[in-house]
């Protein structure tokens, strides 16, 4: 069966975190955004990922592989919308950035000053928190801890050091 465009527009503009989409209707969209997803195949990564999040398809696991790979391509967008509305980022060595619009505005400044890329050691799941242990190509090693529902990530807290990352990247430190 081939769905209409208009129809797989619609679908990404449902937002099943809303609470406004009732049981009936949430089957309803599972069903038509698997068809979309198939009926269109040059959807983008994003778009197809918001299928799966629709879906209930996607593990806390997988937002967080998702979100390194914004991270690394420095898609503060891409990363803000991974996040629920009333978010909280904590990195510990500054204060906690509340609500999504904060947590883009933070990654937007944090990816005009500095070049920086995140290499997985190891991710660890446990229900709907994810641990990310990490290291970047200077040698800076550091740890996140992500709680995630809804495919959405609703905390994150990452502990790093960072006046080794002001050295590192000849940032003034203060």
């Amino acid at each position: 069966m081939r769905i209409a465009p208009l129809a797989a527009t619609i679908l990404i503009q449902v937002d099943v975190n809303s609470g406004l989409v009732n049981a009936r209707r949430r089957c309803q969209v599972r069903r038509t955004s698997r068809r979309a997803a198939a009926a269109f195949p040059s959807l983008s990564d994003s778009a197809r990922y918001r299928f799966r999040q629709m879906e209930g398809d996607v593990t806390p696991r997988q937002t967080v592989e998702r979100w390194v790979a914004l991270f690394n391509a420095a898609d503060a967008a891409g990363l803000a919308d991974l996040y629920h509305p009333d978010a909280v980022n904590h990195q510990v060595t500054q204060a906690p950035v509340e609500g999504r619009e904060a947590i883009h505005a933070m990654f937007v400044r944090e990816f005009a000053s500095a070049e920086m890329h995140c290499m997985v050691e190891a991710i660890h799941e446990a229900g709907d928190v994810v641990a990310l242990e990490w290291r970047d190509p200077l040698g800076l090693r550091g740890c996140g801890f992500f709680t995630v529902q809804d495919g959405r990530i609703s905390f994150q807290r990452g502990y790093w050091d960072r006046l080794s990352f002001l050295r590192m990247h000849g940032l003034p430190i203060g």
